[in-house]
């Protein structure tokens, strides 16, 4: 049996879209989003409690995003995990697992007209940052 790697989140981001562009010229934007969960504790007391996701978005999926997205936007992505690790720049090795949107919906009620739904088109793999 194949296994599943499968991300669904709603939640707003923290800032607006960052846009970069791999050696090969190839954009890529990277979305911090938080999804927040509350729940009462024994004591009946509201607690609240924010995630924060590392989103990528590749090619015209992040040019869309860039001209779409602000900071406080509310979107539905799915996409997938993916770890990766490095070595920092003084020797210390760093990890970091991301999510890689593959299709995006945005959700917010103002100029909804004006906001397409952003979907990945591409079957080829993203490269490497």
């Amino acid at each position: 049996m194949r296994g599943l790697n499968r991300v669904m989140l709603i939640g707003h981001l923290g800032k607006d879209p960052e846009m970069m562009f791999t050696e090969t010229r190839v954009p890529l934007a990277k979305i911090s989003l938080a999804t927040t969960e509350s729940y009462k504790d024994k004591a009946g007391k509201q607690v609240v409690h924010t995630e924060w996701h590392s989103v990528i978005l590749w090619r015209s999926f992040a040019e869309m995003a860039q001209q779409y997205l602000r900071k406080g936007s509310l979107v539905y992505l799915e996409g997938k995990l993916k770890s990766r690790t490095w070595e920092d720049k003084d020797g210390h090795r760093k990890s970091v697992t991301e999510i890689i949107a593959e299709h995006l919906v945005m959700l917010d009620k103002k100029d909804s007209s004006h906001h397409p739904d952003i979907s990945r088109e591409e079957d080829d793999q993203p490269e490497q940052v």
